[in-house]
């Protein structure tokens, strides 16, 4: 979009963060109100997905604007070379900067492990591991750790000392730096949390009633026909016999600390009024990936496409460019399609590897190049990380969804009838005619993008349904 004035940004990208825990977006019990007001004020889409479902890979996507196995980070592990973008492609940051954009970073990165922010257009950059140092200097007890990945209560600090706090305060200066440069400006924040272990402060450690919250609608899933990893994973965590009421006390400190991330995106939202931009800058919320957080019985993410994971918040306001108070419903690959939209919205030059499409297209078509067609399906991509090694490709449209497990059952659900995911389908002879379908959808898929997983002898899987 060209403009005499061009337009600001400010992005924030939490961690894990499902999309389903949004009072916004129907939790019946989590309090989000500046979430909400963004949604209020904004458009949420309801059918946004993550590239894939891990850290690196899906932020290194957003980063470059293509799928994993183009730009080469698949896994979350600090080894050559899945921990460094392949040479060659071009970040929408670095083409903002050379735009005469201004760029500051907060928080987390997770993209190269070589090179950071600042390697890629950004002027500055405050990483979250500062945050232990400003901790102890304000003489301040290192967080505790007695309860591991579960999590518990921080009790050295308030929540205005938090790291999620801390984040807020260092994005703030930004923005008042920014405002003293005069320049148009991309400010971006990318929290840890709330990526399990939830260390809150009180009282968002108690502010949610484990009695109170009910179970994921997937919680005792069996696992009945499902690959045997799912079922490993359970042995793996050491939790294939918890109860819902061992998981409620940590299901609660994460929708506490999101109550507590929300409030300080309120924060950020009353400094940007304040300084009278809010009409001038298009603001994003979105995350890298879900949660399963009990979903399935199952812990984190891995080997698993369940929306619990695979499905992220993705909220955009720019007032009076952006309708307020819509609901999008078109197939977005979050980080893909927003490095699209951010050169788009900002002048910027594209880059000729980027794949994906403009987001205003469909809800502001007047602030977008062109518009673009909607797409019938989505894809999602995973590689093996530290369980092992396990790929997956998945292919999901309005209704159906296909997972296919390279070295394991595939899975086919019908999402109509069993939103939660509960029954695998793959080999009902009643949807041989959607499997078979699906598979050619994604071996389609995977000849467009090139994708190296496939193969003279796993082609046969797709295209012959040569599977156990």
């Amino acid at each position: 979009m060209s403009s005499a004035s061009p337009a600001n940004f400010l992005f924030i990208q939490a961690d894990q963060h499902r999309y389903d825990c949004i009072a916004g977006h129907g939790h019946p019990l989590i309090r989000t109100p500046n979430l909400d007001r963004l949604i209020r004020e904004g458009t949420t889409f309801s059918q946004a997905f993550c590239a894939s479902p891990v850290c690196r890979p899906a932020r290194a996507s957003l980063m470059t604007g293509v799928w994993p196995t183009r730009h080469g980070v698949i896994c979350n592990e600090n080894l050559e070379p899945t921990a460094v973008l392949r040479p060659g492609l071009r970040t929408w940051s670095e083409a903002l900067a050379e735009a005469g954009y201004y760029l500051g970073y907060v928080g987390k990165w997770q993209v190269d492990q070589a090179r950071d922010p600042t390697h890629f257009g950004f002027h500055d950059y405050v990483p979250n591991s500062a945050y232990r140092g400003w901790r102890q200097a304000q003489g301040l007890p290192p967080v505790p750790r007695t309860n591991g990945y579960w999590g518990e209560v921080d009790p050295g600090i308030t929540p205005e000392q938090s790291r999620l706090a801390w984040g807020a305060d260092a994005l703030i200066c930004l923005l008042e730096r920014a405002v003293q440069m005069g320049r148009p400006f991309f400010l971006r924040w990318d929290t840890d949390e709330p990526h399990l272990p939830n260390v809150v402060p009180e009282p968002y450690a108690s502010l949610y009633d484990p009695a109170a919250i009910p179970p994921w609608p997937s919680f005792g899933d069996p696992l009945i026909g499902k690959p045997y990893i799912q079922r490993q994973q359970l042995r793996s965590w050491g939790i294939a016999d918890w109860t819902w009421e061992q998981w409620a006390p940590i299901v609660a400190r994460y929708l506490g600390e999101i109550s507590l991330l929300d409030a300080q995106i309120g924060r950020i939202l009353n400094a940007l009024d304040a300084l009278g931009l809010a009409e001038r800058t298009l603001v994003v919320y979105t995350a890298d990936h879900g949660d399963l957080c009990g979903s399935h019985g199952m812990a984190d993410k891995h080997y698993v496409m369940y929306d619990d994971v695979a499905r992220v918040p993705l909220i955009l306001r720019w007032p009076g460019v952006i309708p307020a108070g819509q609901v999008c419903d078109a197939f977005v690959s979050a980080g893909i399609d927003l490095a699209a939209t951010f050169c788009t919205v900002a002048g910027a030059a594209r880059p000729e590897t980027f794949v994906g499409q403009n987001l205003l297209s469909w809800v502001a078509p007047q602030a977008g190049a062109r518009p673009e067609a909607m797409r019938p399906d989505i894809f999602c991509t995973y590689f093996g990380n530290q369980f092992g090694l396990f790929s997956q490709r998945m292919v999901r449209d309005r209704r159906w969804k296909y997972v296919w497990n390279l070295t394991a059952e595939d899975e086919l659900y019908d999402l109509a009838t069993d939103p939660a995911e509960l029954v695998n389908r793959a080999t009902d002879p009643a949807t041989a005619g959607e499997l078979a379908r699906l598979r050619r959808r994604l071996l389609a898929w995977l000849e467009e993008t090139h994708d190296p997983i496939l193969n003279n002898w796993t082609r046969r899987q797709l295209e012959e349904g040569a599977k156990v």
